[in-house]
């Protein structure tokens, strides 16, 4: 009887650690030298410590339970599944070579992988971890953005300066779109009409109809005493609303605040050495802004468009997720 009521004990103690573990506010920050995601607490802001991984991780994406989180292998050739209520590695997706950013369709059945260095976008079953299909693309192919109902799949070149417009279903290319100079992350208005496109080289985002697919406009950015050539637009953001976009500006250290319908930049918010990637919390209170070169997780105040607090994250982060 004893045995039991410990065994019960145990089992009840562990539920509540996983409860506890699933439900707590955190951001976690991948780290590519250090083969690490750090995990920062929401409410106070200090760092509890780091999950291992796999080596060079880059961009994160929670599944739709938000249960686990993949990471983006970069010199592993693979997905890492982490689960999060043990906070530790629960196996590998096989990918191609040198995968920096994927995207999930909806229903989290099927990942969208750009390999760099083959040059395609790698449809992978993550049930069965294959690779279902391959649609070749621009050299260097960066960011992927599958659209709400899942029927379309975005995808940058850095070399060929193009969006590529893919059809989820026939795995064929609809149109090649030509942006600005470099294009890497994207986002979309939550009313799906717009796609906002970051050109790292060109200081800029385009912004794509996508009815017309055709760039119906741009943003330039400047900041005060700072060369173009140091204005590197990376990491994009939108607010739930769709008024507001945050676009991390790269090596001009600095968060772009932009009004959506008047193609506006309505704030500069100084951050960390190479700001390089954005989210914002759940009420949209705060953003937080990884910082490639002071290894540093910026936190931003959004009503004030001032800079509350800056966070050790590991060296070389890349990229944040927010559980919140």
């Amino acid at each position: 009887m004893m045995a039991c009521r410990h065994s019960a004990a145990v089992f009840t103690a562990a539920l509540v650690l996983s409860m506890a573990a699933q439900s707590q506010s955190m951001a976690l920050v991948s780290s590519e030298k250090d083969n690490a995601i750090t995990i920062v607490n929401l409410k106070d802001l200090t760092v509890q410590g780091v999950i291992a991984t796999c080596r060079r991780p880059r961009h994160m994406q929670l599944t739709p339970d938000r249960k686990q989180l993949l990471v983006a292998c970069g010199e592993d050739n693979a997905a890492d599944v982490i689960d999060l209520a043990q906070r530790k590695s629960a196996g590998r997706i096989p990918l191609g070579d040198n995968p920096e950013a994927f995207d999930l369709s909806p229903d989290g059945k099927i990942l969208y992988a750009s390999n760099e260095d083959e040059g395609e976008l790698a449809f992978v079953d993550v049930a069965t971890k294959k690779v279902v299909a391959e649609v070749k693309v621009g050299k260097e192919p960066e960011g992927v953005k599958v659209s709400a109902d899942g029927k379309t799949v975005y995808v940058t070149s850095e070399v060929a300066s193009m969006v590529h417009v893919i059809d989820a279903s026939s795995r064929k290319i609809l149109k090649n779109i030509q942006v600005g100079k470099r294009p890497r992350r994207m986002a979309l208005t939550p009313d799906g009409t717009e796609l906002w496109v970051t050109n790292e080289l060109g200081a800029s985002v385009s912004i794509i109809s996508t009815q017309s697919l055709k760039v119906i406009g741009s943003v330039k950015f400047a900041v005060k005493g700072a060369r173009a050539s140091d204005i590197t637009p990376v990491g994009i953001t939108m607010s739930r609303d769709g008024k507001r976009a945050f676009v991390a500006l790269g090596r001009v250290n600095h968060v772009a605040f932009v009004d959506v319908a008047k193609r506006e930049v309505t704030a500069q918010v100084l951050a960390g050495k190479r700001a390089w990637n954005v989210a914002l919390n759940k009420d949209e209170s705060q953003l937080f802004v990884v910082n490639g070169l002071s290894d540093d997780l910026t936190v931003i105040d959004v009503a004030d468009a001032k800079a509350i607090k800056s966070v050790p994250v590991g060296r070389v982060p890349y990229a944040v997720v927010l559980i919140d």
